[in-house]
């Protein structure tokens, strides 16, 4: 499971295949409606400018020098760190940022459910690590069909019950070879799915090897699910999965696993991958070489919000920085008091499920001037509209576009089917396609 280029499809050369071609029409909102008509490279190669050329309020935009940023430091990190890296695809959802991410060093994507596998394959993702115990008979059919007809499909996905193990089995009888998977350990009481003692595991563990269906290859789980979560916290938990890792091969229970493939060893969302990366520094040598598999995601637009406050860059500032990727572009359509203004973006465009949106700067409609946000902030969402408190100092009036960061990628992607990709001078140079 080394880390290797994996043979992928863009948007763009997919429908340069002839296999897709998608034309600017009423699903896409944001786009200027006098490109109607227009696929979208024909687009993109226009090159227009958001703010001049036709593009209508809301829109989100996508800094295209912000997702260059982002994609070299983590490759840079990982790199360092010795970790295999398979960023989470549910934060995006866009095939061409998956395809980014494979040409900045990735092994695989992650993901979280089996449509999302489905979309991975129709863009010929090779390597999918699945963050999830799957018990659908009719996904785990398909799945175990990409497995019978690509010798090179790579999939692992977690087990986190005894039952589990018998429907997948159930399910998986009569396909070609088996399906890789990890025990899942639990990040403790109260917290989300996984086995939740190290006796449970085991029985997974022994399960699994009685069927003829199912291989285990590691041990995986979700660190940023610690209870009341800490560095010495998080880090406890990561040499409890270590040591169950350790423990599983001692007793071999890993015997399956080829003289050619690796012991997978998986943790890592965007807020702990620090203590991932230590922890993971010291696995033991195990009988087979170990494949450290870093899941973290949502650094591809990181954000202004979440995580902003909570990247482990914050703790160690000599590794890097990530920039906030995303703009939500709005306008002032009313003044209705020196204090209140409102702007044509609400929930159906902005995330808003961990943190409202924070205004940071204001193009003036007359002159097209960019200036910060003083004295501007918006105090609430309605469906449509964004509730903007102002103070004496502030300069804004109705026609205005306001700029604002956005917290938590994850429902900053899953809003907008269509992103422009925007250079710093508002130049669009592509448009990145989600499919949720």
């Amino acid at each position: 499971m080394t880390v290797a280029h994996v043979a992928t499809r863009t948007l763009q050369e997919v429908r340069m295949n002839g296999e897709e071609v998608e034309v600017v029409d009423h699903r896409f909102k944001g786009l200027p409606p006098a490109a109607q008509g227009l696929t979208l490279p024909a687009l993109a190669a226009e090159r227009r400018n958001l703010f001049t050329d036709g593009f209508t309020t809301p829109v989100l935009a996508l800094s295209a020098e912000s997702v260059e940023h982002n994609l070299a430091l983590m490759e840079t990190y990982a790199t360092r760190h010795g970790l295999v890296f398979a960023p989470h695809g549910k934060t995006s959802m866009a095939p061409q940022l998956f395809a980014r991410q494979i040409e900045h060093g990735a092994w695989g994507i992650t993901l979280a459910v089996p449509h999302q596998v489905r979309v991975a394959r129709e863009f010929g993702i090779q390597r999918i690590f699945l963050a999830n115990e799957i018990v659908d008979a009719a996904a785990l059919r398909w799945i175990g069909s990409e497995l019978d007809a690509d010798p090179d499909f790579t999939f692992i996905c977690y087990v986190d019950s005894v039952r589990g193990v018998e429907l997948m089995d159930e399910a998986l009888r009569g396909t070609s070879r088996p399906l890789d998977v990890v025990v899942e350990l639990g990040a403790g009481d109260g917290a989300r799915t996984g086995a939740r003692t190290e006796a449970e595991c085991a029985a997974i563990a022994d399960a699994v090897a009685a069927t003829g269906t199912l291989r285990l290859v590691g041990v995986a789980g979700y660190e940023g699910e610690v209870p009341e979560a800490d560095g010495e916290r998080v880090r406890a938990w990561l040499r409890r999965l270590v040591a169950l890792a350790a423990d599983f091969d001692k007793a071999g229970r890993f015997s399956r696993i080829s003289g050619t493939d690796e012991i997978v060893i998986s943790a890592g969302g965007s807020a702990w991958f620090d203590a991932v990366a230590d922890v993971f520094a010291e696995i033991p040598e195990l009988s087979s070489p170990v494949c450290k598999l870093l899941r973290s995601g949502a650094y591809i637009s990181h954000d202004d919000g979440h995580y902003r406050h909570l990247t482990p860059f914050n703790r160690v500032p000599d590794e890097g920085s990530l920039h906030a990727g995303f703009r939500l572009w709005a306008q002032v359509v009313s003044r209705p008091t020196g204090e209140q203004a409102f702007v044509n973006a609400g929930k159906r465009d902005a995330a808003y499920d961990l943190d409202l949106p924070e205004a940071q700067v204001v193009r003036d409609a007359r002159t097209g001037e960019i200036r910060p946000a003083a004295g501007i902030t918006v105090s609430g969402l309605s469906d449509q509209h964004g509730w903007v408190r102002t103070t004496p100092e502030a300069d804004l009036e109705v026609g205005d576009w306001v700029g604002m960061g956005l917290s938590h990628p994850c429902t900053s992607f899953d809003k907008w089917q269509l992103i422009p990709l925007v250079e710093a001078d508002g130049t669009v140079v592509d448009y990145i396609r989600t499919y949720f």
